[in-house]
């Protein structure tokens, strides 16, 4: 029943540490074990709750809850949070106290449904820490196949050995942080139970499926799992002698099985007893599918930074030969005009440059930032003493709104740099931040560039205005990044443009 101790949706870190006095080992020992405790969920068919003794002894608080993929769950509820007292549910009391696996008990009615109810000590170093209550809808009975009944032996085993304190394997090279990961096969991909000696007693339908893609001709069962799967496997050496090993049963963990056509995910799970090696559960799946698109989801990344890396290069060429020709020129209003497109095509060329660094097609804009600010500072004639800086963060935006900003900013700074700074100027500045909006998903992007220059002339009218600079700005502003520009005088003497950039959809 919810109590005192419900905490909505509190982690399982900040409950035990709200209500216990389980030490760090303790709770990365139940973090683990939660991780990887739909394996039990699912082999037996069974609704799991961890229930640990709350600091004051009297009674226990549910701090974790897994469902079944593989039968119907006992609880439609959630339970996380929730309090019982000592005496309320017996059988949580003698697992916890005996330190054994308690079965006894009638069936339960939970809304109409029979529910059986198991509790298992969860032991480490010696010490009970808290009880699984694993809960078995009895609504669908009937006599077991061979499948289920493998399923259920299996998951007894599981129990025992946490029971025991032999489960989950902590620390070992196959635990949670190396198999759990996209394509790790789960209990209804494909299981196979071997024997104490590494040898196939059983092997679900989708099992020698899989073993049969990878080139297996006979039956499974009878066979030494890992020589088999090293033969079929074309590795050698060492790799081949590890393989065996992990396939055999005897090391917890996670490896793939690769042929020309077929990628195969296993993962073997070692079952023991505090007197002897038990056998393994070895579960499989067929990853071939899952691995092609991340081949070519990595093959495309790397074609697109390749295209960012030729773009850019080709952009500078075309500034180098911008450059060329502007010294060439006599006519100074036409070197200007060329140097201010070598300073737009630069500022695109950084952006490139840095999309072609970047993992995916968003990226630090800071960096973006920066580079603009020493590009102009390079090619502009700037008062002694004034260089142009950042502050605040820009954080990270999509690729498809990092070239018009650069160019804005480009143009921004260098229309302050050409017509506002004047030789007492001490202001020049690129001050961001952003938000969380409000009024719905995303964020906003607020900018200012302030300088301290002469200020804007008494008739300016940024709609009308001539200046090319200005134009390309409110083009890209109000156009390509759907934002808002205003363009007014700063206090305390000088120019400030504001831009309001909305990121809902496009920056992380």
């Amino acid at each position: 029943m919810p109590g005192p101790y419900a905490a909505g949706v509190a982690s399982l870190t900040e409950l035990v540490r709200a209500s216990t006095d389980l030490d760090a080992a303790d709770r990365e020992w139940l973090q683990v074990l939660v991780a990887d405790w739909q394996l039990l969920a699912d082999l037996s068919f069974s609704d799991l709750v961890l229930w640990l003794p709350v600091r004051d002894g009297t009674g226990y608080l549910a701090v974790a809850q897994m469902r079944p993929t593989t039968g119907p769950t006992a609880f439609h509820d959630d339970l996380v949070g929730s309090f019982t007292a000592r005496g309320h549910r017996p059988l949580l009391d003698i697992a916890h106290d005996e330190a054994r696996i308690v079965r006894e008990g009638d069936p339960e009615l939970r809304s109409d449904v029979p529910v059986r109810m198991e509790a298992i000590p969860v032991r480490r170093a010696g010490r009970v820490l808290g009880v699984i209550a694993r809960n078995t809808s009895l609504i669908s009975v009937r006599t077991p196949s061979r499948l289920e009944l493998t399923y259920i032996q299996c998951a007894a085993d599981l129990a025992r050995m946490i029971a025991a304190g032999l489960f989950p394997h902590v620390g070992a090279a196959g635990s949670v942080s190396n198999v759990l990961q996209d394509g790790s096969p789960r209990v209804g991909d494909g299981l196979i139970r071997l024997d104490p000696d590494g040898v196939v007693t059983y092997a679900s339908p989708n099992a020698l499926s899989a073993y049969r893609r990878l080139g297996l001709a006979t039956d499974l069962v009878g066979t030494h799992l890992g020589t088999i799967t090293a033969e079929l496997a074309p590795t050698h050496g060492p790799v081949e002698e590890a393989l065996a090993v992990v396939a055999g049963g005897r090391k917890p963990r996670g490896l793939e099985i690769e042929t020309d056509d077929v990628v195969v995910g296993l993962r073997a799970i070692p079952l023991d007893s505090p007197e002897a090696h038990l056998g393994a559960i070895v579960l499989l799946r067929d990853v071939t599918d899952v691995r092609r698109r991340e081949r070519e989801l990595i093959t495309k990344d790397a074609t697109i930074r390749e295209i960012h890396h030729r773009v850019k290069n080709n952009l500078q060429t075309v500034a180098a030969l911008l450059r060329l020709q502007a010294r060439r020129l006599t006519e100074p209003g036409a070197r200007t005009a060329l140097e201010e497109a070598v300073r737009r095509v630069g500022s695109i060329a950084i952006v490139h440059d840095t999309l072609s660094l970047s993992p995916d097609e968003n990226l630090a804009f800071d960096e973006v930032v920066d580079r603009v600010l020493a590009m102009l500072s390079d090619v502009s004639s700037v008062e002694a003493g004034l260089l142009p800086r950042r502050e605040g963060e820009f954080g990270t935006v999509a690729g498809d709104l990092a070239t018009p900003l650069s160019m804005v900013l480009t143009e921004l700074l260098q229309n302050a740099l050409e017509h506002g700074i004047t030789a007492g100027s001490k202001v020049l500045v690129v001050r961001a931040r952003r938000t969380t909006n409000d009024d719905g998903p995303g964020e906003t992007l607020y900018i200012e560039v302030d300088d301290d220059g002469r200020g804007l002339p008494a008739d300016f009218d940024p709609i009308s205005s001539s200046n090319l600079g200005l134009q390309i700005v409110r083009t890209l502003v109000t156009g390509e990044l759907s934002g808002e520009l205003e363009i007014g005088a700063r206090p305390g003497g000088g120019t400030r443009v504001a831009l309001t950039i909305p990121l809902r959809t496009r920056a992380h």
